[in-house]
């Protein structure tokens, strides 16, 4: 049985190999992310695939940053796919362009804080204000979250905190760099479990390398399941 708080990550080469992963978790699955990874290897055509021929929820993960003009226009092209999620960088002005593009549509504006790929370290060569990551990403939450988006992409770390802001009152929380005990951690530096991750106050989880790299995809999407449901 499903439980679309999973959703898992196809972060496969191509849209060939995103449709075998599909089949092999079946109904267990509901909601797939599709990333930039995928976008020339048939990306889109998986996700329309997905959503209307099987009846799964998408999550287009695109991170867009741009200029106002750019990002509106390009969300209004998206937002005709029917799909469920985009995310976007969360800086307000993107993020006030992105909800103009969406318009009425059912599609979901995400806005990322700070990549749970990242430490202090990373952002000290990228040239980011200095001060806890915690902190940094609580605050782009709140400026994004106030500017319209319907939700953030944050680490399990931020969760609980961003729950509690006036600004997260009925709005998603969608945390990447989940791992299930046991799994390694990969390009990630800031994670939880699934468990932990849905305790802190997510929405959803995203879990891709512990499924899709997995000997067996379905019996590990269905341990993920297990965990959640003694959530």
């Amino acid at each position: 049985m499903s439980d679309d708080r999973l959703i898992v990550a196809m972060d496969v080469p191509d849209a060939v190999q995103g449709l075998a992963l599909a089949e092999q978790l079946g109904d267990l699955v509901s909601f797939y992310k599709i990333g930039l990874g995928m976008l020339t290897g048939g990306g889109l055509g998986l996700a329309n695939e997905l959503k209307q021929e099987q009846g799964k929820r998408i999550f287009l993960d695109m991170k867009l940053f741009d200029i106002s003009a750019t990002i509106e226009a390009a969300v209004r092209g998206i937002a005709r796919f029917d799909l469920d999620f985009l995310t976007v960088q969360g800086d307000p002005h993107v993020v006030r362009a992105a909800r103009e593009g969406a318009g009425g549509s059912g599609l979901r504006i995400l806005a990322v804080t700070v990549l749970t790929s990242l430490d202090r370290a990373d952002l000290d060569a990228g040239m980011i204000v200095p001060g806890d990551v915690a902190e940094i990403a609580l605050e782009r939450a709140a400026r994004a979250l106030a500017a319209g988006a319907d939700g953030v992409i944050a680490s399990p770390h931020e969760a609980a905190a961003i729950r509690a802001l006036p600004e997260a009152a009925g709005k998603l929380i969608v945390t990447p760099g989940v791992r299930p005990l046991g799994s390694a951690a990969g390009d990630q530096k800031r994670i939880a479990t699934p468990a932990m991750a849905i305790s802190a106050g997510a929405d959803h989880i995203v879990v891709g390398r512990p499924v899709w790299a997995a000997p067996a995809p379905r019996a590990a999407a269905q341990a993920i399941l297990d965990e959640l449901r003694s959530v």
